[in-house]
């Protein structure tokens, strides 16, 4: 049973990942909402509305993940990367269609976005699973079985 100490510093490491995630994934929204629309202000807005709505998407999407049972990492890292992409090109559809007035473009925002995410979404999961921070339960397993 986890103490309330280490489900803090799993917290945390969710909260961290999110920050992370979000910088990226923030950044690029910008730059293909610019270039598909050819409005910089619409790609400053859609990506500062998504700053929010995804934020609170990805903790959920993280607190879920973290109690599911995939011992696989090569497994795990692919089918959290296409769930979370699925929920994150709906929320860009939506918004890039409501903030430009054109759901054909935040279509198109969203499908280059697919691409783009999946790669550096996986790439971002790959990073954190070598970092321990907020795994105590995993360091000691590590140290266990290094004996």
């Amino acid at each position: 049973m986890k103490s309330i100490f280490q489900e803090l510093k799993i917290r945390k490491r969710h909260i961290a990942k999110t920050f992370t995630w979000r910088f990226i994934a923030t950044s690029d929204t910008i730059l293909i909402a610019f270039l598909v629309s050819g409005d910089l202000n619409a790609g400053i807005k859609i990506g500062l509305i998504e700053v929010i709505t995804k934020m609170i998407l990805y903790y959920m999407h993280e607190r879920v993940w973290f109690k599911k049972g995939i011992s696989n990492p090569e497994a795990r890292h692919v089918i959290k990367t296409f769930t979370w992409r699925l929920i994150g090109t709906i929320d860009t559809i939506l918004i890039s269609g409501l903030v430009l007035g054109n759901f054909l473009s935040g279509g198109k925002i969203g499908f280059i976005e697919t691409l783009t995410k999946i790669i550096l979404y996986y790439t971002h999961e790959k990073l954190w699973y070598r970092f321990n921070y907020g795994l105590v339960d995993r360091l000691k397993k590590l140290k266990r079985s290094k004996k």
